[in-house]
């Protein structure tokens, strides 16, 4: 009957043969990284002799292995397979492909292998990984490069004084790592903004990350804004998950919609602002973050202070910068560009030449616009997916657009003056306008002299804008 060393012996053959046959390469370290263990297969790839190299610190051997910090970290290689250039004693340079991970007897380390993989198949996976991540990074400058260049203030539309007055803070706050808080009605473009800002500062090569307070259900939101660990709570991932701040780090966050918040996730946030750190739910280590904070809103944050429904401490900590975008409706000299804007995108991208009828580009101009951009777009898409043939007309416009502008066209109460000159003026305007601003034409329409029709102008007080 064999003893237990016999029986050990004959394993140990067993597993060297084992090793000796495949044509994958391993080492063994002690927990000194001196090499114990090292197969055929990888002598003949370092071109050594086993005798020679046994004993000898492993780093020694293989200028470039890490099983020296395997053994002292007890942390296996996270990543499965690496593509990476390997100059062995040879002087040869290789790509191989590489799994490293500790040795345990109970808590201790008493070793550390490494197995690694050079036959031409696995070879020439590593390339194509390593060429796959080189293009991987080439895409990733492109996209950040195209995206700096559609978000930035050169595209936005507008010509309105107060807009350009907002456009030019924005721009001289860009560069400056402080905190804006941007205030708008609902499609104002409040998040063009915040994009245009992070384009145009020191973190635009790092992340944006939007998140939409209103969107997320409040027991949900701590854990989607800071992380969790695993097990953290009922259906968390295995592993656990990055929260938006820690995806944020090195970029900017984007707090859309920050009005709706509640006031126990509104403490928790300017915790995380006063001390850029924080801790993911269910777990106990501070990681710490390094973000700038661009917020928005829609709501009258200053009122809700006074209803106790927003922190004066967070509303002074996020509103350094204050831009306030003004609405469509006060935005007249832009309607028609935006309307011009969104007309050209869809016949660009359908290859068509949809045009609008004059009397339809009088209504949208003359509309209250309560979606303000948001809402243009959405009409425009809609009037020309549904146009007969290539002008859309006016009663193709929304009924709500049609009624409205009706409605206004309809003088308001007053004594009999007052209606005749408004009646008078709302008639010049939208003539006018038709003629594109040319007197004669516009007389001659009239059927008055030019000479009286400066004296009306100046009469009701209408620029004459000359194009």
């Amino acid at each position: 009957m064999k003893s237990n060393t016999d029986r050990l012996e004959q394993e140990l053959l067993i597993y060297k043969q084992i090793l000796d046959v495949s044509t994958d390469g391993f080492i063994v370290v002690d927990k000194k990284a001196c090499i114990i263990e090292i197969n055929q297969a990888y002598c003949t790839y370092l071109d050594v002799k086993r005798e020679e190299v046994i004993g000898l610190y492993v780093r020694d051997v293989i200028k470039n292995s890490i099983l020296n910090e395997i053994v002292e970290s007890g942390k296996t290689d996270t990543n499965t397979i690496h593509a990476f250039l390997d100059e062995q004693i040879s002087g040869k340079e290789r790509i191989v492909a590489v799994t490293r991970s500790p040795v345990m007897a109970g808590n201790e380390i008493i070793a550390a292998v490494s197995q690694v993989k050079f036959s031409s198949e696995t070879m020439d996976l590593a390339r194509r990984i390593q060429a796959l991540g080189a293009e991987l990074q080439y895409y990733k400058k492109e996209l950040k490069r195209i995206g700096s260049t559609k978000h930035s203030f050169e595209n936005m539309i507008g010509a309105d004084q107060k807009f350009l007055e907002v456009k030019n803070i924005a721009k001289k706050v860009a560069a400056k790592d402080l905190s804006v808080l941007i205030l708008g009605e609902t499609g104002t473009g409040k998040e063009v903004f915040a994009n245009a800002i992070h384009y145009a500062s020191n973190r635009r090569d790092g992340p944006f990350i939007r998140v939409n307070c209103a969107a997320i259900p409040s027991e949900l939101l701590e854990s989607e804004l800071f992380g969790y660990e695993e097990g953290s709570f009922t259906g968390a991932k295995r592993g656990g998950k990055k929260g938006k701040f820690e995806l944020a780090s090195g970029g900017t966050i984007f707090l859309d919609e920050i009005g709706d918040m509640a006031l126990n996730m509104q403490a928790k946030i300017l915790r995380v602002l006063q001390e850029n750190e924080l801790e993911k739910v269910g777990g106990n280590e501070t990681i710490p973050i390094n973000i700038r904070v661009i917020s928005a809103t829609n709501q009258d944050l200053e009122r809700k202070m006074q209803n106790n429904t927003f922190r004066s401490d967070l509303y002074y900590r996020l509103n350094v910068i204050k831009l306030d975008i003004p609405p469509l409706r006060k935005r007249k000299e832009d309607i028609s560009d935006f309307i011009n804007f969104f007309l050209e995108e869809l016949n660009d991208r359908y290859e068509t030449n949809v045009v609008l009828e004059a009397g339809a580009l009088q209504a949208l101009n003359r509309y209250s616009w309560p979606g303000n951009i948001r809402e243009m777009r959405n009409i425009i898409e809609r009037a020309y997916t549904l146009v007969e043939g290539n002008v859309i007309k006016t009663n193709s416009l929304p009924t709500n657009v049609f009624q409205q502008v009706q409605d206004s066209s309809l003088p308001h109460k007053g004594n009999l003056d007052d209606i005749i000159e408004e009646v008078e003026r709302d008639t010049l305007l939208r003539i006018i306008e038709k003629n594109q601003y040319n007197c004669n034409n516009t007389a001659k329409e009239l059927g008055i002299h030019r000479s009286t029709l400066y004296k009306k102008l100046n009469k009701l007080k209408i620029e004459i804008k000359r194009k």
